[in-house]
């Protein structure tokens, strides 16, 4: 089992059971206790358990295990995607993010960047980019949502309206066949519309698994991004609107799904 399967494993026992041992995880996954022990220790600095005699036992509330699942769940997709991103983005261009375990991937990918400045309304990439030699680092004030670091609400849209960035990244937690892109909160619907209103150009950001969610808030039609990077190509029907729209598809197996027209993706 590779090490974000047994992660999200492990997760998975924590949630049920409230506490695993060390030993037991060993002989489970047929590995090294010295393999569990990163493991727990890994899941200790995500704030998601907290060492205990032989072990680990839970920490984090029901709502933050919630959206660590999210960044464990195709957690290779979203590397490849958050690659494919990070290579259509100069150095020294202003790059707007909103929350999501993509766009996270995405912020990791530009560390290696320079003189970015960077704008955001998830707290989460103030700790991905804090290493990494930005011109500046602007994270929008407002309500956070505690369950994955967002800050969402009225306030978090009028800062992104005081900005105009060469690029916006969103995610999204739902994709319709018919090129809806969708979310479940309105508030954080808000913010994505006030990034892609502020962007010149708009990359979505979604692993194809968001094609089998069902959200009802659009955020947005694929026609309105320029960019779509995804890691397999999308239905049939998605395609043909997004070609009729001209949005460039990229997928992470370098195949090109069929929708470029012509538009330059960096």
């Amino acid at each position: 089992m590779a090490g974000t399967d047994r992660l999200q494993s492990i997760l998975d026992l924590l949630r049920a059971d409230g506490q695993v041992e060390t030993d037991d995880l060993a002989r489970r996954y047929d590995v090294t206790p010295q393999t569990i022990r990163r493991d727990l220790a890994e899941l200790c600095e995500r704030g998601l358990a907290v060492r205990a005699h032989g072990g680990a036992r839970r920490l984090a509330s029901t709502s933050t295990i919630a959206y660590e699942d999210r960044r464990l769940r195709h957690a290779r997709e979203k590397e490849a995607i958050a690659r494919i991103v990070a290579d259509l983005i100069p150095d020294r261009s202003t790059v707007m993010l909103n929350i999501g375990s993509t766009t996270e991937q995405v912020a990791q990918a530009l560390v290696e960047h320079r003189d970015l400045v960077i704008i955001s309304n998830n707290i989460n990439v103030v700790h991905i980019l804090r290493s990494a030699k930005l011109q500046s680092l602007k994270i929008a004030g407002g309500s956070v949502r505690t369950s994955d670091g967002a800050i969402i609400g009225h306030e978090a849209v009028a800062f992104i309206e005081r900005y105009k960035a060469d690029f916006a990244v969103i995610g999204c937690s739902s994709m319709d066949a018919d090129g809806a892109i969708l979310d479940f909160d309105e508030r954080e619907v808000s913010v994505a519309q006030a990034l892609l209103r502020n962007a010149r150009r708009k990359i979505l950001v979604a692993d194809s698994s968001k094609f089998d969610v069902d959200a009802s808030v659009r955020i947005c039609d694929i026609g309105d991004v320029d960019v779509f990077v995804t890691d397999k190509p999308p239905p049939e029907s998605f395609l043909e609107v997004a070609k009729a729209a001209g949005t460039q598809i990229l997928t992470s197996t370098s195949e090109d799904a069929g929708a470029n027209t012509g538009k330059e993706a960096s």
